[in-house]
């Protein structure tokens, strides 16, 4: 037992650095513009998304970058999405709406959408968005800058996440303590293992030809965490990738409530420890229950400085994810409570086979 608390406390070391290096390492693309004018297709999966894409569209007219095209692909929406889309494209003939259809049940919805939305495209680079994130007036400019400038073929960025109520600030900063405390950020880049990649499907951007050869929409079709699979499956191609975190030109408010947060969460909690559910509870008993082996098996000094490792992590994450330091430090162990919760319904809705998304079954 008294093993295993070392092993925690060095866990929890482990956990500061990665968390400081993702803090050092991380990358200012504000700092870059594009000088060129290629055409850029930005190409937005929409199913019902009456309350957001509006927003989004407005954000898009407004970019700096003007040589766009903005290709929304309707996934069967059972709101106003499609009239909604329609209005804004009488407004600015660069968007134009398409349906996505579904041709068999191998497909998921939304990356048959993306799949549509790239046979459509005529632009240089490949720009897929969700529709909830928000972006500033300099954002396309900046981060094709950055692409032009580093030159991957697969860029994706982890926006700022908007938190607006407790509810959500109890679950979605999980996803950044997981990936900002496992992952050194730039390993994604320098590093050509597979193992080492990272991905989110709210922010994707490819080189056109890249793209066209692989078709990995199409490749990963009925993956519910399609993004990670891309970002392994270019790496292994040797290709070079990058995964970024969002500065405050690119922002997205992916739930509006705790139980929104919680049902979304479920289905990809696992992906960030290679689909093994076992590696995702030992992570969470490690981490949830740390302070206790901690506290009963180890000299009494060691507790306050697991305390300070701990904040010091939770500070550094809170930096890097643009996220207020107190809520994290504060909500730290109902959120590792709710970890545990998401892993428990995700093994459920795997088991039953009932992952429920945007009204379908996407088990």
């Amino acid at each position: 037992m008294i093993y295993f608390a070392y092993f925690i406390m060095i866990f929890a070391g482990l956990q500061l650095l990665i968390a400081l290096l993702n803090v050092v390492f991380r990358v200012n693309y504000g700092l870059y513009k594009t000088t060129a004018d290629h055409l850029i297709s930005v190409i937005i999966p929409v199913r019902n998304e009456s309350g957001k894409i509006e927003n989004l569209l407005n954000d898009l007219t407004q970019q700096c970058y003007r040589n766009l095209e903005i290709i929304v692909v309707d996934d069967d929406s059972e709101d106003n999405s499609r009239e909604i889309v329609t209005e804004k494209a009488v407004a600015d003939s660069r968007i134009q709406l398409i349906s996505s259809g579904l041709p068999d049940s191998f497909w998921l919805g939304k990356n048959h959408a993306c799949y549509r939305g790239a046979k459509a495209a005529k632009g240089k680079y490949l720009f897929f968005l969700d529709a909830d994130v928000r972006l500033k007036p300099e954002a396309i400019s900046s981060i094709t800058g950055y692409f032009e400038k580093k030159r991957p073929v697969f860029l994706s960025v982890f926006p700022k996440q908007i938190l607006e109520n407790r509810g959500v600030k109890k679950v979605i900063p999980i996803m950044n303590y997981i990936l900002l405390s496992l992952l050194p950020l730039f390993l994604v880049r320098r590093s050509g293992f597979s193992s080492i990649s990272a991905a989110n499907g709210q922010f994707m951007f490819f080189d056109t030809d890249i793209y066209r050869a692989f078709e990995p929409h199409k490749r990963f079709k009925h993956e519910k965490v399609e993004d990670i699979q891309i970002a392994r499956f270019l790496k292994k191609k040797k290709m070079k990738i990058a995964c970024l975190t969002g500065n405050d030109d690119i922002s997205c408010r992916m739930y509006d409530n705790y139980e929104e947060a919680m049902e979304g969460f479920s289905k990809n909690v696992a992906a960030f420890f290679g689909n093994s559910y076992l590696l995702a509870i030992i992570f969470w008993l490690i981490t949830f229950t740390g302070i206790i082996w901690i506290m009963t098996f180890l000299p009494w000094f060691y507790t306050p400085i697991y305390i300070l490792i701990t904040a010091g992590t939770r500070i550094f994450i809170s930096i890097t994810s643009r996220q207020k330091v107190a809520d994290n430090i504060l909500l730290h162990y109902t959120q590792l409570y709710n970890l545990g919760l998401l892993i428990k319904r995700s093994i459920k809705h795997k088991r039953n086979k009932t992952y429920q998304w945007k009204g379908r079954n996407i088990a």
